[in-house]
């Protein structure tokens, strides 16, 4: 089987031996442990299809959000419906983002869609450095940004729960990339700005006597969006309302309404 162009069939989602099995058996002992939210990228569209089909077959409470890069059509073909859209280049991001849409990406399973910005990734990936201590791939980085736009939306509306993403590839392989300065400036890429914002706010914690980040920290399987508040918007000056593109989509829907860069299927 060509497991890159099948991948959503690849793997049985129905079974206990999956990506969204594990989510699930790794949360059991959290406060919350059915995710409001689960947050993955798209590449092949497997791990979507695969923890979309698993929350439906199981009748869990819980959402899934795709993020997308810049140069990826799967966001465009999400809002719009056309599978058949086309770019001339790739991702920068690596192990994400098409100029075509995959045929393993399954729309029918994602309840919302993110378009983020590759700077705004980048910028997280340092960010999580200093959080986690490790360093993470740019996919990671694009989910984590996804992750911080679900958290700000549930805080602004009262909600409560927990927000699960993955950790995808380690960014040792990304030193003289992604974690070089100066390819980011052959680039014309800046992320300073974001992490200077971010340094003031671990400043202001400290003097406020809450810790780095927020008294508990940020934990790779799992956060609480009410146990980090300021985590939520650390990487906001990378990443403006103006940059930022929201899709959630329902199936079998008909009708599409567009206000400004934000994009809601009803």
């Amino acid at each position: 089987m060509d497991q890159f162009t099948y991948a959503e069939r690849a793997t049985d989602w129905r079974s206990n031996n999956n990506i969204a099995e594990s989510i699930f058996a790794q949360m059991a002992q959290e406060p919350h442990p059915v995710p409001r939210w689960i947050v993955c990228s798209c590449g092949t569209g497997g791990t979507t299809a695969t923890i979309g089909r698993f929350i439906r077959y199981r009748c869990f409470d819980t959402q899934v959000c795709a993020t997308d890069p810049d140069n990826s059509v799967f966001f465009d073909a999400y809002a719009t419906g056309d599978l058949s859209l086309r770019l001339a280049s790739g991702s920068l991001i690596e192990g994400i983002g098409r100029p075509r849409v995959e045929r393993s990406f399954t729309p029918g399973v994602i309840d919302g869609m993110l378009k983020a910005p590759d700077i705004a990734s980048l910028a997280a990936i340092r960010h999580l450095n200093q959080v986690l201590g490790r360093r993470c791939g740019g996919s990671t980085g694009t989910n984590f940004i996804g992750a911080l736009h679900l958290a700000r939306r549930m805080h602004e509306t009262g909600q409560q729960g927990s927000i699960v993403t993955i950790l995808c590839d380690s960014g040792e392989r990304y030193r003289h990339s992604y974690f070089s300065d100066d390819w980011l400036a052959a680039r014309g890429m800046n992320i300073e700005p974001a992490l200077a914002a971010r340094a003031r706010q671990r400043r202001a914690r400290r003097a406020a006597g809450m810790g780095a980040a927020g008294g508990r920290g940020l934990r790779p399987r799992a956060g609480r969006h009410d146990a980090r508040p300021g985590v939520r918007a650390s990487l906001s000056p990378a990443l403006p309302r103006s940059s930022r593109t929201w899709c959630t989509g329902r199936r079998r829907s008909a009708a599409r309404c567009r206000s400004g860069r934000f994009a809601a299927w009803r």
